[in-house]
């Protein structure tokens, strides 16, 4: 008997099992292909569903329009709110113009291309780190307690109030002494909030912080230029006794807005610059003195505003003052003057200056005619 090798006996010996792997790959198939089959119908299903309508009524396809998609041009009706007039004073719905460009603390920055009427300068501040703090909180409190729950524009417009004060000789030159002018007298408030014992009150954080940034952004250079020079405001529940005199600018919020009139308004008053040195924070004690009440005739707007009126002005230096008078001899020593005095210093032994050298006579001349 030959010896077969034993892969070649193996494979003789016994036969090939099925593949069954491939009987259940097969079967797996016409499973799919049914699943496949059932899904198709289905969506064709869907498909009829929702056509069969629009078939079934080709003239009426608004079915499918979604909302008010093809009418976007028509004209927005405002809410009731929104209307000016609607609300009323301190409702917190105040309907202001779009603001227009401010200054900053750049002088070269564009100002508004037509503003209301004359801009004041961006504020520049120079002093210490005390003097940026308490300049801080003044104009913070004024905020506050003037115009907590106003809009922003109601916000700055204040704080550019004070700052216009500020730059005008009218008024103390420091930011506090700006906010409490008055105080120490019982009808002196430039501000009621000095005076009316609103600083009793405990402040609002969020009220607080809203006004703290405002009054950073004014102290930086911001300029709100709607309310222009604006150095007197009063709320639209009143109208005292100076608003007919003065020149009304804007209202904005619940604030009506005015400056001087003539040269106590003019640009070329609000010239004086911030140099520091500001008090506390916090009123001035009372004084109930004559000289206090003195003072208080002169804080009257209507009369600030005549005495810039009828101010005299310098007269124009005259004829025989322009030219400038002749300045005395010098006087000499005995030395000197016995060496001959001021003609010892007098220009002696210069070229003759008449008429012009042979040499230079032709200078600038051509030498030869050009062309020749």
């Amino acid at each position: 008997m030959t010896e077969i090798p034993f892969p070649a006996a193996l494979t003789q010996m016994e036969p090939r099992p099925r593949d069954f792997t491939g009987k259940f790959a097969r079967g797996g198939r016409r499973h799919a292909r049914r699943r496949l089959r059932r899904r198709w119908a289905l969506g064709a299903g869907a498909l009829a569903a929702v056509a069969l309508p629009a078939v079934a009524e080709p003239g009426n396809w608004d079915r499918f329009t979604i909302a008010d998609a093809r009418s976007g041009d028509g004209a927005v009706l405002p809410m009731p709110f929104e209307q000016p007039g609607s609300s009323f004073p301190g409702s917190a719905y105040y309907y202001l113009q779009p603001e227009p460009a401010v200054e900053t603390d750049d002088a070269s920055a564009a100002l508004p291309a037509d503003p209301s009427g004359p801009v004041a300068r961006a504020f520049r501040f120079v002093g210490t780190e005390l003097d940026r703090a308490r300049a801080q909180q003044c104009m913070t409190m004024a905020i506050y307690y003037e115009a907590a729950t106003e809009p922003d524009a109601g916000q700055r417009a204040v704080a550019q109030v004070v700052l216009n004060r500020l730059a005008h000789p009218a008024y103390p030159k420091t930011v506090c002494g700006v906010v409490f002018q008055g105080s120490e007298r019982p009808t002196g408030c430039q501000f009621t909030f000095a005076c009316d014992g609103s600083l009793a009150r405990a402040p609002q954080r969020f009220f607080w912080d809203r006004a703290a940034a405002v009054a950073r952004a004014a102290l930086a250079g911001y300029v709100y230029a709607p309310v222009g020079l604006a150095t007197h405001y009063h709320t639209i529940q009143i109208n005292p006794y100076w608003a007919p005199t003065l020149h009304y600018l804007t209202t904005i919020g619940a604030h009506r807005f005015y400056s001087f009139e003539g040269a106590a308004g003019a640009p070329a008053a609000f010239r004086l610059a911030y140099l520091g040195g500001e008090p506390m924070a916090a009123p001035r004690p009372r004084d109930l003195s004559a000289a206090s009440a003195m003072a208080d005739a002169a804080l009257d707007p209507v009369a600030l505003q005549r005495a810039f009126a009828t101010a005299p002005t310098a007269p124009p230096p005259a004829e025989s003052d322009a030219a400038p008078a002749p300045s005395p001899a010098p006087r000499y020593t005995q030395d000197v003057r016995g060496r001959g005095g001021d003609a010892i210093y007098r220009a002696q032994g210069l070229p003759e200056a008449q008429g012009i050298r042979p040499e230079y006579a032709n200078s600038g001349k051509w030498i030869a005619a050009p062309g020749t």
